[in-house]
């Protein structure tokens, strides 16, 4: 009895003793991790230099625009900052090659009849000059489609054009800063996989009878066909020897502007959606298509043209446009540096953070994307000034090219990881068409990397993180975030969210990250806008972040094993 009693106790002795030697494991690895988590908070709330970063990159360097003297001066800066902080290795990562570079010299729009008056307006990115200024009459071109346009032949020449259907304006009964509350932080934890929630749409979509488009659906369709004709318009005013071509800003009031780049001409005879064709030329391109001036103009004023014009008034404005377009070196860069690893058998892999730091044009991109760059450098900076030796090499990227397509990150992992289909986007396309995954060429490096982290949502502080359906992941980023569950960041959603540069690592399996943000006025006043300027920065947010951001990076770098993949989705 005595011998039989070991022999069924034993095992039971063996799985208790290893399951309290897991326990102790686990409960030592999460005091480790909190201990240091305390320590980046004290450094990163108390000793923080995150608004002295985002202060010098947009009060004085400015505006960065994609090749423009001003990102390079931006590269410059940050790679000696990286460099002074004590990082290894921070260089200029070529990529490309991009086109040109532009830069503004001289801007001002003004109504002279039949009374003076000030435009709030800015030119389109890569718009050519007028060559001095120029004085038209004003002229409302009311044109849906090529029949419409004939009306107008042989009487545009030297005009100055408003293109776009002026913007109805609505009374603001909402703030334009929100932040997360209890209720929009519980949907983003109760979402589903990204996938299901597709399918589930899908489903619905199959098994609901036929309705009629609602009105949102309906206005979208219009803007979407207009947006469509508007290349083909512009090559219309050039072919008519129109002096500029105007535009209302598609969204924001009170003066604020929303634009980007201007539009590349389109013959009239090409098919409705060349003007999304991959393959037709950039505006940036070294040697595009001849285009004419293009001008933003704030709703108010270009509403109140438009309506003058309705009702019978002559118009006249002058325009002075000067710009200048750089095309010594059309490659693009990357800046990137290390914390080198310090455990012999993990230094080989990598953890990755980053942000883009190029911008638009019309203010000194602050939420959009210094905001993201000063955190992660911040992040960086208070790992190196704790001397904290993570297991694998912490690299901090700083993209270039992100808003005219992802094109820093996407030339970076495409360089260092590998690519999907041929490379090309084209070949993407046609894969999933065809219902199919795009095949995966992997390189060396890409079992070297274990994540990637990023910032560009904004100003807002961190409230939790994505994890795009991999739930492998859910228990051990809510183990991460239990230390700043009093800086409001504890939510971990099943969701991601597109349009930044983490979808470069993620479309290729690696696990990509963008933390879930306050959006503040990032959709309402400081996006693409002439209102992204430093004020709209809130210390105490980007301190929170960036505390938040290095302990993540730390204990990703820390771990035992890489985190976990899934397949490509």
């Amino acid at each position: 009895m005595n011998r039989f009693f070991k022999r069924v106790t034993a095992p039971i002795v063996f799985i208790l003793i290893f399951c309290l030697a897991a326990n102790a494991q686990v409960a030592s690895t999460v005091r480790a991790e909190w201990d240091v988590s305390a320590r980046i908070r004290a450094e990163g709330l108390e000793r923080s230099q995150v608004m002295r970063t985002a202060s010098y990159l947009t009060n004085i360097i400015g505006p960065r625009l994609t090749g423009s003297p001003g990102l390079k001066r931006a590269r410059e800066w940050t790679r000696a900052n990286l460099t002074g902080w004590g990082l290894q290795n921070a260089r200029l990562e070529s990529w490309g090659p991009f086109g040109r570079g532009w830069s503004l010299k001289k801007f001002s729009a003004q109504v002279v009849a039949p009374e003076a008056f000030q435009l709030i307006a800015y030119p389109k990115a890569w718009s050519p000059g007028t060559n001095g200024a120029v004085t038209g009459d004003v002229v409302y071109l009311d044109a849906g489609d090529a029949a419409d346009l004939e009306k107008y032949r042989g009487k545009l020449k030297g005009a100055i054009v408003l293109f776009t259907a002026p913007r109805e304006l609505k009374a603001r009964f909402e703030p334009l800063a929100t932040r997360h509350d209890d209720n929009s932080l519980l949907a983003l934890a109760n979402r589903p996989d990204p996938e299901l929630e597709q399918a589930f749409r899908e489903a619905e979509r199959k098994r609901q009878p036929q309705r009629q488009p609602s009105p949102e659906a309906e206005a979208f369709m219009k803007s979407f066909r207009a947006r469509q004709f508007y290349p083909k318009k512009i090559q219309f005013l050039l072919d008519e020897g129109a002096a500029a071509a105007l535009e209302v800003s598609r969204e924001g009031d009170g003066g604020t502007i929303f634009t980007e780049q201007a539009i590349v001409p389109l013959p009239l005879n090409a098919k409705d959606n060349a003007a999304f064709d991959d393959s037709r030329p950039n505006v940036w391109d070294k040697y595009p298509p001849p285009n004419l001036p293009q001008i933003t103009v704030a709703a108010e004023h270009y509403n109140r043209m438009a309506e003058m014009l309705r009702q019978g008034e002559k118009l006249k404005m002058t325009l002075d446009l000067a710009v200048e377009f750089h095309d010594e070196d059309l490659m693009g860069y990357n800046v990137i540096a290390e914390i080198p690893g310090a455990d012999p058998k993990l230094k080989d892999e990598v953890v990755m953070l980053g942000g883009h730091l190029d911008s638009w044009h019309t203010a000194t991109g602050a939420t959009d994307n210094a905001a993201g760059c000063t955190v992660m450098m911040e992040a960086v900076r208070i790992l190196q000034a704790l001397n904290l030796k993570p297991r694998r090499t912490v690299r901090i990227a700083l993209w270039d090219g992100e808003e005219q397509g992802l094109f820093g990150s996407k030339a970076y992992v495409k360089q260092h990881f590998g690519f999907l289909g041929d490379g090309s986007e084209a070949s993407i396309r046609e894969a999933l068409i065809r219902g199919e995954k795009p095949k995966l060429t992997a390189k060396p490096e890409y079992e070297k990397i274990s994540a990637y982290f990023n910032l560009d949502n904004g100003a807002g502080k961190i409230r939790g993180i994505g994890i795009n359906g991999n739930e492998a992941l859910r228990p051990v980023f809510r183990r991460w975030l239990m230390p700043f569950g009093d800086l409001g960041a504890s939510t971990v959603s099943a969701s991601g969210s597109g349009g930044t540069d983490h979808i470069s690592f993620y479309r290729l399996g690696i696990p990509g990250f963008q933390f879930i943000q306050d959006w503040l006025e990032y959709g309402t006043r400081t996006h693409h806008s002439n209102m992204d300027t430093f004020d709209r920065l809130r210390e105490e947010d980007l301190k929170q972040a960036s505390v938040i951001v290095a302990a993540f990076v730390y204990n990703t770098a820390m771990m035992d094993e890489r985190l976990p993949r899934q397949p490509i989705r």
